[in-house]
């Protein structure tokens, strides 16, 4: 059975647990990180030096990084299923993977959720939150237009290319920000809200 050590209001173990579920693979979750404490144990140590999370445990072999991990279950577990049908395809879902987190993850995870869900009024900079927000919005109109004329990223099949930006729009329409106009970002955040593995694992409370 595979093991995911993480925190469930993490989006990061939501991305992978969501992922797991898509393939119906069993899997126990233990949580870590946060008020769980456990990221910094030998134990956790052995696992994963970088004391973050998730850590996919599978078997006697260990792996780190979100992004990492989904594409690692896509190609072990996910032939006809996530895992794109081609080299091309493949690489085409990589590249929406890695724009999803190097180029929206951090202005709307770490500079606006955590600037306006965890840290207090007192301490929050509004100005670090306003230009993620005016900037992220301009990002997505990017994914937008690509949305345009297919239901999923990589088109009409659900794949792994959805995951990683798809689980970070539950939060982003969410959060109490103006946000442009994205009718098929918005409508595409919708039809991932249809998917069972979805509503359990990335639709919580956080």
């Amino acid at each position: 059975m595979l093991k995911v050590w993480g925190r469930n209001t993490s989006v990061n173990v939501q991305k992978v647990m969501w992922t797991i579920a898509e393939l119906r693979l069993p899997a126990e979750r233990i949580d870590a990180g946060g008020a769980f404490g456990r990221t910094d144990t030998p134990e956790y140590l052995a696992l994963n030096p970088t004391k973050l999370i998730p850590t996919l445990v599978d078997g006697g072999f260990a792996l780190w990084e979100s992004s990492a991990i989904i594409r690692y279950l896509a190609r072990t577990y996910g032939a006809g299923s996530i895992l794109p049908a081609t080299e091309q395809e493949i690489a085409r879902a990589d590249q929406w993977m890695e724009w999803a987190g190097t180029t929206i993850y951090a202005d709307i995870i770490t500079n606006i959720f955590i600037g306006l869900i965890r840290t207090p009024a007192a301490t929050r900079n509004h100005a670090l939150v306003e230009a993620s927000i005016q900037r992220v919005g301009e990002k997505l109109s990017l994914l937008d237009a690509h949305l345009a004329n297919r239901p999923y990223i990589l088109g009409d099949a659900f794949t792994m290319a959805d995951v990683p930006a798809g689980a970070l729009m539950w939060r982003y329409f969410d959060l109490p920000i103006a946000r442009p106009s994205l009718p098929n970002v918005e409508a595409w955040s919708k039809r991932l809200q249809k998917r069972p593995a979805y509503r359990e694992h990335v639709m919580i409370d956080y």
